[in-house]
């Protein structure tokens, strides 16, 4: 392996070099790991300092105005990201795919049939109130510039033995124009979550208290103040399927008669509602439905972009945890492994960068490296991690370069929480179109310590450290590589 890596190479080189020099002058170089980490602290800090003053400019779809220039632009987006899916994958057909899709998006925004969701829990009344609402409600209604609306059903929630999940049914849901989500009574814990989801992606809902003829009058009134108190949604009361009630009819002669008879249907504030929905807003309606499914699209097509650069990545910090593992191996010097360690991160950031679209330049990738190193003393990590390391260590048979087998796996297996930090990080960013790259420093804290606690589970170690192991215990191999990479 050939290390044609600029900050690679000089990192690597001035930490060999500072380590004859303090051979030569002991008291030259007493470096102390606390201030060559404050250095680069600080370096870290001032750049990602300015980085933050630039605000993030995404927002939720619930706070952006949904119009037609909205989706356009949207669907101009999507098609960047399967652009740029074309040029990395080596699957054409799934490609082809959503381009498809992306051209039946575009179609839709003229689309002139509206479509509205039916969805609830078991036995809320689904069935019978969209056949009342087919056969009393739509035959007469005055939908405007739309020909038809099409009541479609989905599968029951919050049923266990459900083929279908709720994800999939309010996934259903969520493509829908409205979603007229049914309860018998006052929420359950996920009924609520359930209409909060639909919340959180702009959904028009309308929370539909069916069966109110069950309760009593004032229990009636008392159930639909508690939904109207609870969700910000439309909230409206119905009995689809009325029960019979007994009336009793006086004869002419004193006698009473008694008889069942079946109510009339009572969708009446129901039918109301979706009239006023249909007639006074039907092109917004669909444009936030094709955003809803523009920001789908765009999401798989980047799930599928970043398995593909996750798996180049990966190799790649591979590649650079074990010449940190042989580069700190191999030096007696403590505050010069940082500084070797340093370098290597600074490569892996700007090669990481690269496969991720996101351009650093060398000094902002040094300042990066810094910056990670500076965090993961901050949060603890590094002390964590060598404990860990020779706690696994220990379980095996120690030789007298135990020491250095300890520095160098951690040394490794840092390296490695750097990079799948940042895999972790620039996943969760938007695809770049262009290069320019600034680091939000809090939701790198945040990735850090969510992936070294992924990583610190026991067998996790274990299979590294034997993996380390068998780097490292070669000791003349692996120091020869290091010297003649860095004279090369």
């Amino acid at each position: 392996m050939k290390l044609q890596r600029p900050i690679l190479v000089g990192g690597l080189g001035l930490s060999f070099s500072l380590w004859m020099l303090q051979n030569l002058h002991h008291s030259m170089v007493q470096i102390g790991e606390f201030s060559l980490l404050s250095l680069l602290a600080v370096g870290g800090g001032l750049w990602l300092l300015k980085s933050n003053r630039t605000q993030n400019s995404s927002q939720s779809l619930s706070s952006v105005p949904v119009d037609r220039t909205t989706v356009e632009a949207s669907i101009a987006k999507a098609q960047a990201v399967v652009n740029q899916l074309a040029q990395e994958t080596e699957n054409p057909l799934t490609v082809g795919t959503l381009r498809e899709q992306l051209t039946r998006l575009t179609a839709e925004l003229d689309r002139q049939e509206m479509i509205a969701v039916v969805t609830g829990g078991k036995s809320v009344g689904k069935t019978t109130l969209i056949e009342v609402l087919k056969s009393s409600w739509c035959q007469n209604v005055e939908t405007g510039s739309f020909s038809l609306v099409e009541f479609q059903e989905t599968p029951p929630l919050f049923v266990k033995a459900s083929e279908n999940s709720d994800v999939d049914v309010l996934t259903h849901a969520n493509k829908s124009d409205v979603v007229l989500f049914l309860t018998n009574g006052d929420l359950t814990d996920s009924e609520f979550q359930s209409l909060q989801q639909l919340k959180a992606i702009n959904q028009n809902t309308i929370l539909v208290f069916n069966k109110q003829d069950q309760y009593l009058p004032d229990e009636r009134v008392s159930v639909l103040q508690s939904l109207k108190h609870r969700m910000s949604s439309i909230v409206v009361a119905t009995a689809a399927s009325p029960s019979l009630i007994k009336v009793r009819k006086h004869q002419e002669d004193g006698c009473v008669q008694e008889s069942l008879e079946l109510p009339t249907p009572d969708i009446q504030q129901l039918t109301q509602q979706l009239g006023e929905m249909l007639t006074q807003q039907p092109e917004q309606l669909v444009w936030a439905t094709t955003m809803r499914k523009v920001l789908l699209l765009k999401a798989e097509a980047k799930n599928l972009l970043n398995e593909i650069r996750r798996d180049r990545a990966v190799k790649s910090i591979e590649q650079y945890q074990w010449i940190a593992a042989a580069a700190a191996f191999a030096n007696p010097v403590p505050a010069l492994d940082i500084l070797a360690t340093a370098a290597i991160n600074a490569q892996m950031v700007m090669d990481l960068g690269g496969i991720y679209q996101q351009k650093f330049s060398s000094e902002q990738a040094q300042t990066v490296a810094g910056t990670m190193g500076s965090l993961m003393v901050k949060l603890g990590l590094v002390e964590l991690s060598s404990k860990a390391v020779s706690t696994v260590l220990k379980t095996n048979a120690i030789t007298f370069v135990a020491g250095g087998l300890v520095q160098g796996v951690s040394a490794a297996y840092l390296t490695r929480i750097a990079g799948l930090t940042l895999v972790e990080y620039f996943q969760q960013q938007e695809v770049a179109i262009h290069s320019g790259t600034v680091l939000n420093l809090d939701k790198l804290r945040q990735t850090l310590r969510s992936v070294f606690q992924q990583n610190q589970q026991m067998a996790i170690l274990q299979s590294f450290v034997k993996q380390g192991v068998k780097h490292l215990t070669p000791q003349p191999q692996q120091l020869q590589l290091v010297k003649s990479e860095i004279s090369a």
